[in-house]
């Protein structure tokens, strides 16, 4: 009996060999498109990586150069012509804004920032902080109407820089004779949470000058 029982798993073993050898030659290609697809996906993160790499340090290169150059008129070209690429648009436009700024070329600067704050694919916080620096190095060449609609939109509830631009709503309203309502958006400053104590001190002071108590509620 072993004879036809050791024939017969011979044969099932055959059998079984015989259709699995069937089933790779017609579904194998799939195992290979897999392990390509796996390979290639791979070496392309890779070269994704190395061309990030390469574009950020010849960016960084470019502004470099540019900021180095002695002379005004020639770094200010040199900083315009670096083209930016992603969110660089940011740090190139900064650097405009303060390389405007040392040149007291005021109106190159508050275009550059102007830019930033007006530009929607950049990060909230970045345009936020344009405004803020656009406000303040406008100063009174901006009307006080016009400083405190960019402020407000920046003192929104849950916005990084809300108390600081609080702040600046203010001084633009003790510029404008409104002190009472000076007072209640430092107040609010006071309020806010995880203030620094500089700028604390700092409101709290100008309160004090103003007649009000910071301490009172």
């Amino acid at each position: 009996m072993s004879n036809p029982d050791s024939f017969i798993d011979e044969v099932t073993e055959e059998v079984r060999r015989d259709k699995l050898f069937a089933l790779f030659r017609r579904y194998g290609w799939i195992g290979v498109v897999l392990v390509l697809l796996v390979v290639g996906g791979a070496a392309y993160n890779e070269w994704q990586k190395a061309r990030l790499a390469a574009t950020s340090r010849a960016f960084g290169d470019a502004l470099l150069v540019a900021i180095e150059t002695p002379d005004a008129a020639a770094r200010k070209a040199a900083l315009a012509a670096v083209v930016p690429d992603g969110q660089n648009v940011i740090v190139q436009k900064l650097l405009v804004a303060a390389n405007a700024v040392e040149q007291k070329d005021k109106p190159a600067a508050l275009a550059a920032l102007a830019s930033i704050a007006d530009d929607a694919s950049l990060p909230q916080s970045y345009r936020d902080l344009a405004t803020l620096k656009r406000v303040v190095l406008a100063g009174a060449d901006m009307p006080g109407a016009d400083r405190i609609a960019l402020l407000q939109e920046v003192a929104t509830a849950g916005r990084p820089f809300r108390p600081f631009a609080l702040e600046q709503v203010a001084m633009v309203e003790i510029e404008m004779g409104q002190t009472e309502a000076a007072i209640s958006h430092l107040r609010d400053v006071l309020q806010e949470p995880l203030v620094s104590q500089a700028l604390q001190s700092r409101v709290s002071q100008v309160m004090v000058a103003l007649g009000a108590d910071p301490a009172a509620e």
